[in-house]
């Protein structure tokens, strides 16, 4: 899997954890049986600019701790033949890695590929509407970070 990573913090640790979200993106299309070459990005942004692509895309008015678009969202009819099948953007607010690391008692870098899996999982099409949904979706986010990044990094 490609995995273009664009850092618009002035955050530096943050990069180093792309070989885990590599990782975890090789280990969930195991686990997801996905066999396709996929691409995607992952954008590392700040609370005031994930606070604003919440508020205009999802009418959500604060910050959030990370926001996925998935292609396949795209009902357009338009196809494009690629060698890899892009799969959409991950945004994930580096405050929050901070922070929510802090909050739930375990590394930054845990909390990073937490976040990573979460988006990973929505552009696949996992979501946690309802409470069926969320057991599925959280089991996998378990099996997949406890084997690359377990929970006491």
């Amino acid at each position: 899997m490609e995995i273009i990573v664009v850092n618009e913090t002035n955050s530096e640790e943050i990069m180093s954890y792309v070989d885990d979200f590599e990782r975890i993106a090789e280990r969930a299309c195991k686990i997801l049986h996905k066999e396709s070459a996929y691409s995607m990005s992952v954008i590392f942004v700040t609370p005031q600019k994930i606070h604003e692509i919440n508020r205009d895309y999802r009418k959500i008015d604060r910050a959030t701790d990370v926001i996925s678009f998935a292609m396949q969202d795209d009902k357009s009819n338009i196809y494009i033949e690629e060698e890899e099948e892009e799969l959409g953007d991950i945004f994930i607010n580096v405050q929050a890695i901070k922070d929510q690391a802090e909050q739930y008692g375990h590394s930054p870098r845990r909390e990073a590929c937490f976040l990573f899996c979460h988006g990973l999982l929505h552009l696949f099409g996992y979501d946690h509407m309802n409470i069926d949904d969320e057991k599925i979706m959280f089991g996998l986010q378990d099996e997949i970070l406890d084997e690359v990044v377990p929970r006491s990094i």
